[in-house]
């Protein structure tokens, strides 16, 4: 498949028929994967045509892997945002830890949208290097968190960002990919907003417990 290129608008605009398939896109691919999810009801969700769908996205592989794209740059986007520079390391740790909760446990749609990914074995990732340099930022700004705190001997000189970084995100990726069975099986009478809340202190407590010696 060719890649057509990345679409990263800033802020998605309604009254853009462009923006408008996109937004429709991230809906159905995240509700049907790639393979459910069909042009025409893309176009519908739109309240366009499938003819413009494809003016604007080609193909509905080219549309997804722009989606893909586009999901990651805001999760990336969203940990810059936080400045963690300004804050001694501990307190960094602590905000890149309760905001990546909050943002997983906000976007369900971006999450599941990974999920249909892996499910694929990652077969659309492979053709974007984009992809490859944008995620590269979560590594970076997490190996500036841990070497401060090594310095300090805050945190201990055997971990590494890679796995802080898995540790971090798969305990809020579970929360929300998993939220259905798990909340069936094991709290189906849980109040959701303290649950939350929960299992916020929860993934701090725990990455706090590793990255500390």
């Amino acid at each position: 498949m060719k890649h057509e290129g990345v679409y990263l608008p800033e802020k998605l605009d309604e009254s853009s028929l462009k923006d408008k398939i996109f937004t429709s896109a991230i809906a159905l691919f995240a509700e049907y994967g790639l393979n459910g999810a069909r042009m025409e009801q893309i176009a519908e969700k739109a309240g366009t045509t499938k003819r413009m769908v494809v003016y604007h996205f080609k193909t509905k592989e080219t549309l997804y892997l722009q989606v893909l794209e586009y999901v990651y740059t805001q999760i990336r986007a969203s940990e810059t945002r936080l400045n963690l520079t300004r804050l001694p390391p501990v307190e960094a740790m602590v905000e890149l830890v309760e905001s990546t909760f909050d943002y997983h446990a906000a976007h369900p749609d971006f999450i599941r949208i990974i999920c249909m990914e892996n499910m694929q074995r990652g077969r659309y990732m492979q053709q974007s290097a984009y992809l490859r340099k944008v995620n590269r930022s979560a590594l970076i700004l997490l190996e500036d968190i841990l070497q401060r705190g090594q310095q300090k001997q805050l945190f201990s000189r055997s971990v590494n960002a890679r796995d802080v970084h898995r540790l971090m995100s798969s305990f809020s990726f579970h929360y929300v990919a998993n939220s259905y069975t798990f909340t069936l099986l094991f709290e189906e009478e849980a109040d959701s907003q303290a649950q939350q809340a929960y299992y916020r202190a929860m993934a701090v407590q725990v990455v706090l417990r590793y990255v500390c010696p």
